[in-house]
């Protein structure tokens, strides 16, 4: 388990196999972007993930129910697209604390791709918005993204480790102001995107209205107890 997942989980029988599901179709995902075998074994392999679908369809949460595994006080979301362990969409990133702020590296396939051979532009302000998030969270700091912007100083190649940092440069009442930058592991001083967000902390009113009809597994009501989807962060 990374530090990515919070505390112990409640059924760690289930984080193992849903994480085991998640590392296969990330996986997939990534072979079914490369792969240049013939039609027939694609349309045989496309029966199978239907088939396999099918297994674990019986039965689905609602939007507003938290996953049995996610504690979202405790930092621990599973499905999380950027640091998610059991979510296919994601690297998965771990975040980690370094310094005053949050460091992550990741390695990107195929499946990211923009420009060919690059990074998809959008890809990199998803994961800019997960790192400012964890960088409040770091400082103590918990909202909202309320306003994020991206400068895109060169591309991001892809199956090449990359390096992504995020600090707060300063906060007041409700309102954090965040950076972040992603560059070359092997170049990390010179910044390929630069980010700046602005995240504000809900009123309680408004708090109320976004996340007042969300329940954990069982139904009971649950609304988080603070906004934001900054993960667990693992200690430097």
């Amino acid at each position: 388990m990374t530090s990515n997942d919070g505390d112990a989980a409640p059924d760690a029988e289930l984080l193992t196999a849903t994480t085991e599901l998640g590392d296969a179709l990330r996986e997939l995902i990534e072979t079914s972007v490369t792969t240049t075998v013939a039609a027939g074994e694609v349309a045989a392999a496309a029966e199978l993930v239907r088939a396999a679908t099918a297994r674990i369809d019986a039965t689905r949460r609602s939007a507003s129910q938290l996953p049995r595994l996610d504690d979202p006080s405790e930092g621990r979301r599973v499905f999380n697209p950027v640091t998610g362990i059991a979510n296919p969409m994601a690297p998965p990133l771990v975040v980690r604390q370094d310094g005053d702020g949050v460091v992550a590296e990741a390695t990107l396939g195929l499946a990211y791709e923009g420009p060919p051979s690059f990074v998809h532009g959008g890809m990199s302000a998803l994961f800019m918005d997960q790192m400012l998030g964890s960088a409040a969270g770091a400082a103590g700091l918990w909202g909202m993204t309320a306003h994020l912007e991206l400068d895109y100083r060169g591309p991001l190649p892809l199956q090449t480790p990359l390096v992504l940092r995020a600090r707060v440069e300063s906060h007041e009442g409700r309102k954090a102001f965040i950076t972040g930058t992603i560059a070359l592991v092997s170049d990390p001083e010179k910044i390929l995107v630069e980010a700046r967000g602005l995240f504000v902390m809900p009123r309680p009113e408004k708090q109320a209205a976004y996340f007042g009809a969300i329940t954990d597994a069982t139904g009971r009501h649950a609304p988080p107890r603070r906004p934001g989807d900054a993960t667990a962060l693992r200690l430097a």
